[in-house]
């Protein structure tokens, strides 16, 4: 099977210029001197503070993560567009952040459109940070400068010294609420009413999505590409991609609002990535998948926001959740396998960064439709975690949809042979498909040799 490492030459390259970043730290970037900050919720609650990263104020919807590590993915990840970001870990920074292309990486993609090696985007998509502690004096072999320089770099503010634990338990209780990170001067005055906007009435899908279509190949390229799989780009996670082409497939990703079903016959497998905001907000995206799913003949997965879209497609409802869930150690149950390597019964842990769900009822308006069914709840608040269509040979193909990350990064690897499985499904539904290609194929020569004749 074709594999997304590389060598060990490679590797060994790789931390050698990891190693020289690090050295080199203090001649690449230089995080502006720390001022008085405030955090003001919208409900009235200020927090004190200094801060860190770009010295400006930004206003967001104030969520909390329980996420241990990996800070850099976290804040790389578009899901988190428009929010402010609270980290309920006490110290943040550590170890600092990575490079996301090193030359010589191990995990170094090598097409010109960069898949990074260990960030989610290319840039910070939070719009603002609030930690306890920030930790100055970073340390790790990989590290390429410290987390203020970066948000500052990428225009973005971050507040430090706040107590993360009252704030937690304040977004808990009432809810994730609307709040400004206000910095220097401005954190004298109190923000007017006007300015604490929602970030999810407005479509963030589209402020992330690809603007324009573009294809990654497997090591090996085309002749090593086993199945190609059309991604519809909603905020695509990059360990998404890399996840799908170390199993060998091609993957085109498609800007958010494509018409898919006018170019199905391209494509072996349909993926629905991630994304921000409520899934409410992008009709015509789930209007196509409808037609998707009810007219194709190929697996379809998703992923957190395309989990949503394919409920909506089917005609479950979402709805907003109190402070969503996100952090790198959910625990979800499973209720069927899936026809993949799924234990019914058992609980696995998962990454997850949402605050939107589907509606589940045994009967009424959120009745589920006929052959579909729950796959994974979340065993904390019961909410739905995965949906699923099992496939067969009557025309209808499998549909899975997970509210969790797979793919994490971060977070436990528990579900990534999802991955897997889905590849596999599409490689069994293309083989199944080669004899009738094949004829077509023969037919096709038949015609045009008789024409020349």
């Amino acid at each position: 099977m074709p594999s997304f490492m590389i060598s060990t030459s490679s590797i060994r390259a790789y931390l050698r210029v990891g190693s020289m970043a690090t050295r080199s730290l203090t001649t690449r970037s230089v995080a502006p001197p720390s001022l008085p900050a405030v955090l003001r919720l919208q409900t009235g609650e200020v927090f004190e503070g200094r801060s860190f990263g770009a010295p400006q104020t930004s206003f967001g919807e104030t969520v909390f993560t329980t996420s241990i590590t990996s800070y850099p993915e976290s804040l790389t990840d578009p899901s988190y567009t428009g929010q402010l970001l609270a980290f309920t870990q006490p110290m943040i920074g550590n170890y600092g952040v990575p490079d996301n292309r090193v030359k010589g990486s191990a995990r170094e993609h090598p097409n010109d459109v960069d898949v990074g090696c260990f960030l989610e985007s290319t840039g910070v998509q939070a719009a603002g940070v609030i930690v306890s502690e920030l930790c100055e004096r970073f340390s790790h072999f990989q590290a390429y400068e410290s987390l203020a320089s970066w948000c500052a770099r990428h225009q973005v503010p971050g507040i430090q010294g706040v107590d993360t634990r009252a704030l937690t338990t304040i977004l808990r209780n009432q809810g994730s609420t609307l709040g400004a990170i206000l910095v220097g001067d401005d954190a004298k005055r109190i923000p007017d009413a006007s300015e604490f906007v929602d970030p999810n009435a407005d479509n963030l899908v589209q402020r992330v999505s690809t603007k324009v279509p573009y294809t990654l190949e497997p090591v090996g390229g085309a002749a090593a590409s086993r199945a190609h799989v059309a991604l519809l780009d909603f905020g695509c996670k990059a360990n998404i991609l890399r996840s799908l082409l170390r199993l060998g497939v091609t993957v085109t990703v498609l800007p958010w609002n494509t018409d898919f079903y006018s170019m199905r016959d391209q494509f072996d497998g349909l993926f629905l990535s991630n994304g921000p905001g409520s899934p409410n907000k992008i009709p015509e995206a789930v209007a196509h998948v409808k037609r998707v799913i009810n007219e194709w003949d190929r697996p379809i997965f998703g992923i957190c926001m395309g989990h949503q879209v394919i409920g909506l497609a089917v005609g479950l409802r979402a709805y907003r959740m109190k402070f969503g869930n996100r952090g790198h150690n959910q625990p979800v149950l499973a209720l069927d396998s899936g026809q993949m390597r799924v234990e019914p019964g058992r609980v696995y842990i998962t990454s997850q960064n949402h605050g939107y769900a589907l509606a589940f009822d045994e009967s009424g308006p959120d009745a589920w439709p006929e052959g579909w069914k729950p796959w994974f709840v979340n065993a904390n608040d019961w909410s739905i975690e995965g949906l699923v269509r099992t496939g067969g040979l009557d025309g209808h193909a499998p549909v899975w949809g997970v509210q969790f990350h797979p793919e994490h990064a971060g977070g436990p690897e528990d579900t990534n042979p999802l991955f897997e499985d889905y590849v596999e499904q599409v490689v069994q539904y293309k083989s199944l498909r080669a004899p009738s290609l094949t004829a077509q194929a023969a037919h096709s020569h038949t015609s045009m040799a008789t024409a020349h004749l």
